[in-house]
């Protein structure tokens, strides 16, 4: 059993239609895989609380989240008004309106807060796996993220700890947590991701060092293989972790580096993935972990559950239980055969680090 595992069943009514690619059945699937290894409680922490979103967001940010949902629910959103708040906060494209949106935000929100408030409070482990939506920004929906609970457990730590960490290992540039701390040297923000020159959100780059090189990127090209993003993650970022020493972590374990993610281009597999999630494990620090992206249904449980199994100091055998494997066609948790071959994107990789080693890295924490 996980301790400190929060979740509100309204997440899975956090769905912008059955075209999207951000399914609530990855959510559905995790939690069988789980209960059937583990038997976990969920604990449902109700509805956040509209009071922590504003730890991050805008009063009137906030608000045009209620009132668009408000639309979408009457089925009146081609109102003047309401196109004119859906074009200045993000809510299209990717971030389409739907019927009950600021409830099911607020769902996944609050598992990610209550997680946040008991490592705060002491607990060195608590899971907020609905969460992890980093694009978010202080005024705008972005990249299928309306709030950004990430950034709001940061704060919420920070009531605590005088220096916390974000770590990424999504995909996709951890833009809004970012954006969001930039300017605040008491909370480092650190993300591995998909060179922003070929992947939304397009940005990313070393150079965006923030406050006091409070923040830190490892941009990696495209086709790059496990075992060079995980060199590109030891060497990059745990130096900075070292040298920052937070007194807790925010984990954000979206598992769209796989190779067999649709929406990127990264190679790497379960396994390499999840050696990242130990060297954080092994820092011995407390630790939020949330979710984030994915959007492979036979990737996505396995790779969570096993993170979270992994942080938790939880044996698990390397096989699936076998119904589920048979009805995801997923037999283990690694990935006997990954891609080749190995070494793709080593010579990238080695001048980022060799970019970080002497221009950032030195200047962590002080």
């Amino acid at each position: 059993m996980l301790p400190h595992f929060y979740y509100n069943p309204r997440n899975t009514e956090y769905d912008f239609g059955p075209q999207h690619p951000l399914k609530p059945e990855r959510l559905r699937r995790t939690l069988r895989l789980l209960d059937t290894l583990t038997g976990t409680e969920l604990i449902d922490p109700g509805l956040g609380r509209v009071e922590d979103t504003l730890r991050v967001h805008s009063e009137e940010y906030v608000e045009a989240v209620r009132r668009v949902d408000a639309a979408a629910t009457e089925g009146s959103l081609d109102d003047d008004e309401i196109l004119e708040l859906r074009s200045r906060h993000g809510f299209w494209g990717d971030n389409p309106p739907f019927p009950g949106m600021f409830e099911a935000t607020l769902s996944y929100t609050g598992a990610v807060v209550a997680a946040a408030e008991a490592v705060r409070d002491g607990a060195p482990l608590a899971f907020g796996i609905g969460g992890g939506l980093h694009h978010a920004q202080r005024d705008k929906a972005s990249g299928f993220c309306i709030f950004d609970d990430p950034a709001i457990a940061c704060h919420v730590l920070r009531e605590r700890f005088d220096r916390v960490a974000y770590v990424d290992i999504d995909v996709h540039h951890g833009d809004g947590v970012q954006w969001i701390w930039y300017d605040d040297p008491s909370v480092l923000t650190c993300s591995i991701h998909q060179d922003g020159r070929t992947l939304y959100p397009g940005t990313g780059f070393v150079e965006e060092t923030g406050a006091a090189f409070s923040s830190l990127n490892v941009p990696v090209p495209p086709r790059t293989t496990g075992d060079v993003w995980l060199s590109a993650f030891e060497f990059g970022i745990m130096p900075a972790l070292e040298a920052f020493q937070p007194g807790a972590i925010v984990l954000q374990m979206g598992t769209d580096t796989h190779f067999m993610d649709p929406l990127a281009h990264v190679n790497s597999t379960q396994q390499d993935w999840l050696a990242a999630v130990e060297h954080i494990r092994d820092l011995s620090l407390p630790i939020v972990a949330v979710g984030g992206g994915g959007y492979n249904l036979k990737t996505v449980p396995r790779m969570w559950v096993s993170a979270c199994l992994t942080l938790a100091g939880v044996p698990y055998e390397d096989v699936l239980p076998a119904d589920l494997a048979r009805e995801w066609d997923t037999p283990t948790f690694s990935d006997p055969n990954p891609p080749g071959p190995a070494g793709s994107g080593a010579s990238q990789v080695e001048g980022i680090i060799d970019w970080l080693q002497k221009n950032h890295h030195p200047n962590v924490g002080h």
